[in-house]
Protein backbone atom coordinates (compact mmCIF):
# COMPACT_ATOMS: atom_id res chain seq x y z
CA UNK A 1 0.00 0.00 0.00
CA UNK A 2 1.21 3.07 -1.18
CA UNK A 3 2.50 5.87 1.69
CA UNK A 4 2.04 9.42 0.83
CA UNK A 5 5.30 10.98 2.81
CA UNK A 6 3.87 14.34 4.00
CA UNK A 7 6.43 17.39 5.23
CA UNK A 8 6.46 17.08 8.53
CA UNK A 9 5.90 19.19 11.55
CA UNK A 10 10.20 20.16 12.59
CA UNK A 11 9.32 22.46 15.74
CA UNK A 12 10.15 26.03 16.18
CA UNK A 13 7.14 27.09 14.57
CA UNK A 14 8.40 26.19 10.68
CA UNK A 15 5.92 26.04 8.68
CA UNK A 16 7.49 25.35 5.22
CA UNK A 17 10.72 24.81 3.63
CA UNK A 18 12.92 24.58 0.38
CA UNK A 19 13.76 21.31 -1.01
CA UNK A 20 17.85 21.43 -1.21
CA UNK A 21 18.32 18.00 -2.25
CA UNK A 22 17.11 15.03 -2.43
CA UNK A 23 19.49 11.82 -1.79
CA UNK A 24 16.84 9.41 -3.92
CA UNK A 25 15.05 9.25 -7.19
CA UNK A 26 12.03 7.57 -8.37
CA UNK A 27 12.51 4.54 -8.43
CA UNK A 28 15.11 3.86 -5.56
CA UNK A 29 14.84 1.62 -2.59
CA UNK A 30 14.58 3.03 0.77
CA UNK A 31 14.30 1.79 4.35
CA UNK A 32 12.67 3.17 7.39
CA UNK A 33 14.47 6.30 8.95
CA UNK A 34 16.72 6.27 5.70
CA UNK A 35 17.46 10.56 5.04
CA UNK A 36 15.79 10.66 1.43
CA UNK A 37 15.55 14.81 1.34
CA UNK A 38 17.61 17.51 2.70
CA UNK A 39 15.17 20.64 3.19
CA UNK A 40 15.96 24.33 4.17
CA UNK A 41 13.81 25.97 6.91
CA UNK A 42 14.20 29.17 8.46
CA UNK A 43 16.69 27.84 11.27
CA UNK A 44 18.56 24.54 9.40
CA UNK A 45 18.91 22.23 6.32
CA UNK A 46 17.77 19.38 8.19
CA UNK A 47 17.77 15.49 6.55
CA UNK A 48 13.91 14.57 6.56
CA UNK A 49 14.27 10.30 6.82
CA UNK A 50 11.27 7.99 5.50
CA UNK A 51 8.90 6.73 7.36
CA UNK A 52 8.50 3.16 5.84
CA UNK A 53 10.87 1.06 3.53
CA UNK A 54 9.78 0.76 0.26
CA UNK A 55 10.31 2.07 -3.01
CA UNK A 56 9.93 5.81 -4.19
CA UNK A 57 7.12 5.58 -6.49
CA UNK A 58 7.04 9.64 -6.79
CA UNK A 59 8.53 12.99 -5.88
CA UNK A 60 5.94 15.66 -6.19
CA UNK A 61 8.61 18.92 -4.91
CA UNK A 62 11.60 19.50 -7.43
CA UNK A 63 14.62 21.03 -5.85
CA UNK A 64 14.50 24.79 -4.99
CA UNK A 65 10.93 24.30 -4.89
CA UNK A 66 9.17 25.48 -1.33
CA UNK A 67 6.89 22.77 0.33
CA UNK A 68 4.52 23.80 3.24
CA UNK A 69 4.27 21.26 6.16
CA UNK A 70 1.55 18.65 6.11
CA UNK A 71 2.31 18.77 1.87
CA UNK A 72 2.88 15.56 0.29
CA UNK A 73 6.80 15.23 -0.55
CA UNK A 74 6.78 11.95 -1.73
CA UNK A 75 4.83 8.43 -2.64
CA UNK A 76 6.58 5.39 -0.80
CA UNK A 77 4.95 2.09 -1.80
CA UNK A 78 5.68 -1.29 -3.63
CA UNK A 79 7.26 -1.15 -6.88
CA UNK A 80 5.17 -1.32 -10.03
CA UNK A 81 2.11 0.09 -8.08
CA UNK A 82 0.49 2.96 -9.38
CA UNK A 83 0.06 6.51 -7.57
CA UNK A 84 -2.21 9.08 -7.93
CA UNK A 85 -1.46 12.35 -8.23
CA UNK A 86 -1.47 14.96 -5.37
CA UNK A 87 -2.73 18.40 -5.73
CA UNK A 88 -0.68 20.83 -5.01
CA UNK A 89 -3.03 23.57 -2.69
CA UNK A 90 -3.44 26.96 -4.47
CA UNK A 91 -4.75 30.23 -3.14
CA UNK A 92 -8.13 31.13 -3.84
CA UNK A 93 -9.66 34.60 -4.35
CA UNK A 94 -11.59 36.37 -1.70
CA UNK A 95 -15.37 36.87 -2.19
CA UNK A 96 -16.99 40.15 -1.88
CA UNK A 97 -19.40 40.43 1.13
CA UNK A 98 -22.75 40.03 -1.48
CA UNK A 99 -21.63 37.16 -3.12
CA UNK A 100 -19.83 34.31 -1.57
CA UNK A 101 -17.96 31.89 -3.87
CA UNK A 102 -17.28 28.54 -1.84
CA UNK A 103 -19.26 24.90 -2.40
CA UNK A 104 -22.34 23.80 -0.76
CA UNK A 105 -22.61 21.91 2.23
CA UNK A 106 -21.94 18.32 0.81
CA UNK A 107 -24.65 15.70 0.92
CA UNK A 108 -22.63 12.41 2.22
CA UNK A 109 -25.16 10.50 0.77
CA UNK A 110 -24.80 11.64 -3.07
CA UNK A 111 -21.19 12.00 -3.59
CA UNK A 112 -20.24 12.40 -7.03
CA UNK A 113 -17.05 11.41 -7.26
CA UNK A 114 -13.24 12.26 -5.88
CA UNK A 115 -11.14 14.76 -7.25
CA UNK A 116 -7.55 13.04 -8.33
CA UNK A 117 -7.52 10.82 -6.14
CA UNK A 118 -10.20 8.44 -8.14
CA UNK A 119 -13.36 6.88 -8.13
CA UNK A 120 -15.37 5.69 -4.88
CA UNK A 121 -15.33 2.02 -5.25
CA UNK A 122 -18.22 0.23 -3.33
CA UNK A 123 -17.45 -2.85 -0.86
CA UNK A 124 -19.21 -5.92 -1.46
CA UNK A 125 -20.83 -5.42 1.71
CA UNK A 126 -22.83 -2.04 2.09
CA UNK A 127 -19.84 0.31 2.63
CA UNK A 128 -17.41 1.68 0.34
CA UNK A 129 -13.17 1.57 -0.25
CA UNK A 130 -10.68 4.24 -0.14
CA UNK A 131 -9.01 3.46 -4.24
CA UNK A 132 -5.72 4.91 -2.81
CA UNK A 133 -5.35 3.55 0.43
CA UNK A 134 -7.73 -0.04 0.34
CA UNK A 135 -9.61 0.56 3.56
CA UNK A 136 -13.10 0.16 4.02
CA UNK A 137 -15.45 2.38 5.26
CA UNK A 138 -18.89 1.42 6.53
CA UNK A 139 -20.74 3.88 4.50
CA UNK A 140 -19.63 6.64 1.72
CA UNK A 141 -19.97 9.66 4.25
CA UNK A 142 -16.68 7.93 6.99
CA UNK A 143 -15.15 7.45 3.45
CA UNK A 144 -15.61 11.47 2.10
CA UNK A 145 -14.27 12.17 5.83
CA UNK A 146 -11.75 9.92 5.87
CA UNK A 147 -10.39 11.23 1.91
CA UNK A 148 -10.61 15.01 3.19
CA UNK A 149 -8.62 14.42 6.08
CA UNK A 150 -6.34 11.70 5.07
CA UNK A 151 -5.41 12.37 1.34
CA UNK A 152 -6.22 16.39 1.52
CA UNK A 153 -8.78 15.87 -0.95
CA UNK A 154 -11.66 17.83 -1.21
CA UNK A 155 -15.22 15.51 -2.01
CA UNK A 156 -17.22 17.02 -4.97
CA UNK A 157 -20.80 17.50 -4.88
CA UNK A 158 -23.63 17.62 -7.45
CA UNK A 159 -24.96 21.91 -6.84
CA UNK A 160 -28.10 22.43 -7.07
CA UNK A 161 -29.98 24.21 -8.96
CA UNK A 162 -32.71 24.17 -12.22
CA UNK A 163 -31.93 23.35 -15.36
CA UNK A 164 -33.43 26.79 -16.18
CA UNK A 165 -29.93 28.30 -13.70
CA UNK A 166 -27.80 25.82 -15.06
CA UNK A 167 -28.92 26.99 -18.55
CA UNK A 168 -28.09 30.36 -17.40
CA UNK A 169 -25.02 29.60 -15.57
CA UNK A 170 -23.54 28.08 -18.92
CA UNK A 171 -24.40 30.84 -20.98
CA UNK A 172 -21.71 33.06 -18.64
CA UNK A 173 -19.29 30.04 -18.30
CA UNK A 174 -19.97 30.59 -14.52
CA UNK A 175 -18.96 27.34 -12.29
CA UNK A 176 -22.06 26.93 -10.51
CA UNK A 177 -19.57 24.00 -7.84
CA UNK A 178 -18.49 27.89 -6.81
CA UNK A 179 -21.38 29.67 -6.34
CA UNK A 180 -23.26 29.48 -3.17
CA UNK A 181 -27.01 28.80 -2.59
CA UNK A 182 -29.79 31.00 -0.94
CA UNK A 183 -32.40 29.18 -2.23
CA UNK A 184 -34.40 26.62 0.16
CA UNK A 185 -32.17 23.96 1.13
CA UNK A 186 -29.18 25.88 -0.43
CA UNK A 187 -30.57 25.38 -4.01
CA UNK A 188 -28.99 28.07 -6.89
CA UNK A 189 -31.77 30.19 -8.15
CA UNK A 190 -31.14 32.87 -10.81
CA UNK A 191 -30.57 35.83 -8.44
CA UNK A 192 -27.49 33.66 -7.17
CA UNK A 193 -26.27 33.82 -11.10
CA UNK A 194 -26.36 37.28 -11.64
CA UNK A 195 -24.69 38.64 -8.61
CA UNK A 196 -21.65 35.55 -9.22
CA UNK A 197 -21.78 36.97 -12.87
CA UNK A 198 -21.24 40.91 -11.63
CA UNK A 199 -18.83 39.66 -8.98
CA UNK A 200 -16.49 38.23 -11.47
CA UNK A 201 -16.82 41.08 -13.86
CA UNK A 202 -16.16 43.63 -11.62
CA UNK A 203 -12.26 41.26 -9.78
CA UNK A 204 -9.70 41.50 -12.70
CA UNK A 205 -6.82 39.11 -12.88
CA UNK A 206 -3.72 39.92 -10.88
CA UNK A 207 -1.25 41.33 -13.78
CA UNK A 208 1.64 39.65 -13.93
CA UNK A 209 4.83 41.10 -11.84
CA UNK A 210 7.25 43.02 -13.40
CA UNK A 211 10.91 42.34 -12.60
CA UNK A 212 13.37 45.22 -13.51
CA UNK A 213 16.60 44.70 -14.57
CA UNK A 214 18.04 47.97 -13.74
CA UNK A 215 16.68 50.96 -12.37
CA UNK A 216 17.30 54.54 -12.88
CA UNK A 217 20.71 54.37 -12.09
CA UNK A 218 21.80 50.99 -13.55
CA UNK A 219 21.94 47.24 -13.55
CA UNK A 220 20.20 45.65 -10.30
CA UNK A 221 19.59 42.02 -8.68
CA UNK A 222 16.57 40.80 -7.17
CA UNK A 223 17.39 38.30 -4.39
CA UNK A 224 13.84 36.38 -2.21
CA UNK A 225 13.76 37.25 0.73
CA UNK A 226 13.05 33.76 2.08
CA UNK A 227 14.43 30.60 4.37
CA UNK A 228 16.64 31.73 6.88
CA UNK A 229 17.48 34.79 5.69
CA UNK A 230 13.43 35.79 6.10
CA UNK A 231 13.48 34.24 9.90
CA UNK A 232 16.26 36.43 10.61
CA UNK A 233 14.30 39.45 9.48
CA UNK A 234 11.24 39.15 11.25
CA UNK A 235 12.85 38.12 14.69
CA UNK A 236 14.80 41.00 14.12
CA UNK A 237 12.00 43.41 13.47
CA UNK A 238 9.36 41.86 16.25
CA UNK A 239 12.33 41.79 18.96
CA UNK A 240 13.56 45.73 17.87
CA UNK A 241 9.30 46.79 17.78
CA UNK A 242 8.84 44.29 21.50
CA UNK A 243 11.39 45.58 23.41
CA UNK A 244 12.53 49.23 24.85
CA UNK A 245 16.59 48.26 23.50
CA UNK A 246 19.53 50.51 25.49
CA UNK A 247 23.08 49.75 24.97
CA UNK A 248 26.05 50.16 27.40
CA UNK A 249 29.27 50.19 26.43
CA UNK A 250 32.74 49.49 27.79
CA UNK A 251 35.89 48.15 27.09
CA UNK A 252 38.04 45.76 29.33
CA UNK A 253 41.52 45.50 30.10
CA UNK A 254 42.25 41.73 28.30
CA UNK A 255 46.03 41.60 28.39
CA UNK A 256 46.38 38.83 30.88
CA UNK A 257 43.81 37.26 29.28
CA UNK A 258 45.85 37.25 25.87
CA UNK A 259 48.73 35.87 27.52
CA UNK A 260 47.12 33.03 29.77
CA UNK A 261 45.56 32.23 25.75
CA UNK A 262 48.63 32.08 24.57
CA UNK A 263 50.11 29.43 27.06
CA UNK A 264 47.17 27.42 26.91
CA UNK A 265 46.52 27.03 23.24
CA UNK A 266 49.59 24.10 22.73
CA UNK A 267 47.91 22.70 25.80
CA UNK A 268 44.43 22.70 24.42
CA UNK A 269 45.73 21.65 21.15
CA UNK A 270 46.87 18.24 21.99
CA UNK A 271 43.74 17.66 23.20
CA UNK A 272 42.49 18.65 19.82
CA UNK A 273 40.71 21.68 20.61
CA UNK A 274 40.59 25.47 19.36
CA UNK A 275 40.89 27.63 22.04
CA UNK A 276 39.59 30.95 21.39
CA UNK A 277 38.63 33.73 23.96
CA UNK A 278 34.58 32.97 23.33
CA UNK A 279 34.88 30.12 26.10
CA UNK A 280 36.24 32.53 28.37
CA UNK A 281 33.80 34.94 27.79
CA UNK A 282 30.87 32.84 28.14
CA UNK A 283 32.80 31.62 31.63
CA UNK A 284 32.87 35.32 32.81
CA UNK A 285 29.40 35.71 31.19
CA UNK A 286 28.01 32.98 33.82
CA UNK A 287 29.73 34.08 37.38
CA UNK A 288 28.06 37.86 36.83
CA UNK A 289 24.76 36.32 35.48
CA UNK A 290 24.31 34.29 39.05
CA UNK A 291 25.06 37.70 40.80
CA UNK A 292 22.81 39.48 38.15
CA UNK A 293 19.60 37.63 37.15
CA UNK A 294 17.55 40.02 35.43
CA UNK A 295 20.37 39.67 32.47
CA UNK A 296 19.53 35.54 32.36
CA UNK A 297 15.75 36.49 32.15
CA UNK A 298 12.65 36.70 30.08
CA UNK A 299 9.28 38.85 29.89
CA UNK A 300 6.24 37.54 30.03
CA UNK A 301 4.24 39.99 28.73
CA UNK A 302 0.92 37.74 29.29
CA UNK A 303 1.16 37.57 32.69
CA UNK A 304 3.19 40.90 33.24
CA UNK A 305 5.86 38.95 35.12
CA UNK A 306 9.87 38.43 34.73
CA UNK A 307 11.19 35.16 34.65
CA UNK A 308 14.39 34.47 36.50
CA UNK A 309 15.78 31.46 34.80
CA UNK A 310 18.37 29.71 37.33
CA UNK A 311 20.29 27.65 35.07
CA UNK A 312 22.65 29.02 32.39
CA UNK A 313 22.71 28.31 28.96
CA UNK A 314 24.76 30.54 26.76
CA UNK A 315 23.97 31.26 23.07
CA UNK A 316 26.84 32.57 20.26
CA UNK A 317 26.45 33.66 17.32
CA UNK A 318 27.74 32.23 13.95
CA UNK A 319 28.11 33.92 10.13
CA UNK A 320 26.99 31.56 7.83
CA UNK A 321 26.40 32.35 4.44
CA UNK A 322 23.19 32.56 4.98
CA UNK A 323 22.94 35.17 7.79
CA UNK A 324 23.30 34.21 11.73
CA UNK A 325 22.98 31.08 13.54
CA UNK A 326 23.07 30.97 17.42
CA UNK A 327 24.20 27.72 18.74
CA UNK A 328 23.25 27.17 23.02
CA UNK A 329 26.26 25.94 25.05
CA UNK A 330 23.88 24.74 27.89
CA UNK A 331 24.32 24.15 31.47
CA UNK A 332 27.22 26.25 30.83
CA UNK A 333 27.94 27.00 34.78
CA UNK A 334 28.58 22.85 35.05
CA UNK A 335 31.54 22.80 32.37
CA UNK A 336 35.24 23.32 32.21
CA UNK A 337 37.01 26.05 30.08
CA UNK A 338 38.18 23.37 27.79
CA UNK A 339 35.37 21.09 27.86
CA UNK A 340 32.85 24.91 26.61
CA UNK A 341 35.88 25.28 24.23
CA UNK A 342 35.13 22.16 22.65
CA UNK A 343 31.66 22.31 22.49
CA UNK A 344 31.99 25.91 20.86
CA UNK A 345 33.83 24.30 18.21
CA UNK A 346 31.53 21.77 17.47
CA UNK A 347 28.31 23.80 17.18
CA UNK A 348 30.39 26.38 15.60
CA UNK A 349 30.98 23.92 12.32
CA UNK A 350 27.61 22.65 12.64
CA UNK A 351 25.80 25.87 12.28
CA UNK A 352 28.18 26.28 9.47
CA UNK A 353 27.99 23.52 7.35
CA UNK A 354 24.25 24.01 8.07
CA UNK A 355 23.82 20.66 9.66
CA UNK A 356 23.25 22.15 13.55
CA UNK A 357 20.25 20.12 14.74
CA UNK A 358 17.14 22.26 16.26
CA UNK A 359 17.51 21.27 19.84
CA UNK A 360 21.01 22.26 19.78
CA UNK A 361 19.91 25.97 18.98
CA UNK A 362 17.13 26.21 21.44
CA UNK A 363 16.99 26.69 25.19
CA UNK A 364 18.98 30.40 25.38
CA UNK A 365 18.95 32.22 28.66
CA UNK A 366 21.66 35.18 27.22
CA UNK A 367 23.56 35.75 23.82
CA UNK A 368 27.17 36.72 22.72
CA UNK A 369 27.95 37.95 19.01
CA UNK A 370 31.40 38.42 18.20
CA UNK A 371 31.69 41.62 15.99
CA UNK A 372 35.27 42.00 16.62
CA UNK A 373 35.83 38.83 14.23
CA UNK A 374 35.26 41.11 11.16
CA UNK A 375 37.60 44.38 13.01
CA UNK A 376 34.51 45.88 14.68
CA UNK A 377 34.66 47.73 17.51
CA UNK A 378 31.17 48.77 19.11
CA UNK A 379 27.92 47.76 17.68
CA UNK A 380 24.38 47.76 18.72
CA UNK A 381 23.08 44.56 18.81
CA UNK A 382 19.30 43.02 18.63
CA UNK A 383 18.41 41.07 21.17
CA UNK A 384 17.77 37.49 20.90
CA UNK A 385 14.12 37.47 22.13
CA UNK A 386 12.40 36.33 24.37
CA UNK A 387 16.01 36.77 26.50
CA UNK A 388 16.47 40.17 28.15
CA UNK A 389 20.40 41.02 26.92
CA UNK A 390 22.96 40.36 24.37
CA UNK A 391 26.50 41.20 24.62
CA UNK A 392 28.64 41.79 21.43
CA UNK A 393 32.10 41.83 21.37
CA UNK A 394 34.27 43.96 19.57
CA UNK A 395 38.12 43.49 18.41
CA UNK A 396 40.53 43.47 20.76
CA UNK A 397 43.43 45.68 20.00
CA UNK A 398 46.39 47.66 21.66
CA UNK A 399 45.63 50.87 23.58
CA UNK A 400 48.52 53.09 25.17
CA UNK A 401 47.33 54.07 29.08
CA UNK A 402 48.66 55.02 32.01
CA UNK A 403 49.00 52.39 35.16
CA UNK A 404 50.79 53.25 38.62
CA UNK A 405 52.11 56.15 36.53
CA UNK A 406 53.89 54.08 34.07
CA UNK A 407 52.29 54.44 30.40
CA UNK A 408 51.97 50.91 29.01
CA UNK A 409 50.52 49.30 26.34
CA UNK A 410 47.64 47.01 27.27
CA UNK A 411 45.60 44.62 25.10
CA UNK A 412 41.53 46.16 25.53
CA UNK A 413 38.39 44.45 24.76
CA UNK A 414 35.29 46.33 23.74
CA UNK A 415 31.86 45.30 24.39
CA UNK A 416 28.29 46.36 23.79
CA UNK A 417 25.96 45.13 25.99
CA UNK A 418 22.26 45.65 25.21
CA UNK A 419 19.40 45.00 27.48
CA UNK A 420 15.45 45.08 27.48
CA UNK A 421 14.66 48.40 29.64
CA UNK A 422 11.41 46.63 30.86
CA UNK A 423 13.30 43.74 32.30
CA UNK A 424 16.45 46.37 34.08
CA UNK A 425 17.56 49.56 34.21
CA UNK A 426 20.82 51.02 33.11
CA UNK A 427 22.71 50.53 36.91
CA UNK A 428 21.85 46.53 36.64
CA UNK A 429 23.31 47.08 33.25
CA UNK A 430 26.29 48.28 34.33
CA UNK A 431 27.27 46.36 37.59
CA UNK A 432 26.62 43.31 35.44
CA UNK A 433 29.47 44.67 32.97
CA UNK A 434 31.81 45.55 35.43
CA UNK A 435 31.85 42.22 37.34
CA UNK A 436 32.28 40.45 33.82
CA UNK A 437 35.47 42.97 33.49
CA UNK A 438 36.44 41.71 36.90
CA UNK A 439 36.52 38.17 35.82
CA UNK A 440 37.87 38.62 32.51
CA UNK A 441 40.83 41.18 33.65
CA UNK A 442 41.66 38.76 36.75
CA UNK A 443 42.29 35.23 34.90
CA UNK A 444 43.07 33.96 38.29
CA UNK A 445 39.32 34.55 39.59
CA UNK A 446 38.07 32.93 36.71
CA UNK A 447 39.93 29.80 35.86
CA UNK A 448 40.00 29.46 40.21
Amino acid sequence: MAVEFKFPDVGEGIAEGDVVKWLVEEGDKVTEHQSIVKVETSKAIVDIPSPVSGTILKINFKEGENVKVGQVLAVIGERGEKVSAVPVPQPQPQASPQVVLAKPVQTPQQPRGVAVVGELEDAKTSGAICSVCRLSFPNQQALSEHIVQAHRTQVQTQAMATPAVRALAKQYNLDLEKVHGTGAGGRIIEDDVKKAVEFQAQVKPEAPRIVKKYDFFGYIDHIPLKGMRKSIADNMVKSLFTAPHVTHMDEFDVTDLWEHREKEKETAKQKGIKLTFMPYVIKAVVAALKNHPHLNATMDTENQEIILKKYYNIGFAVATEDGLLVPVVKGADHKSLFDIAKEVEELAQKARDRTIDLMQMRGGTFTITNVGSVGGMFATPIINLPESAILALGKIYDKVTVIDGKIQIRKFLPISLAFDHRVLDGAEAAAFANEVKKYLEDIGLLIS
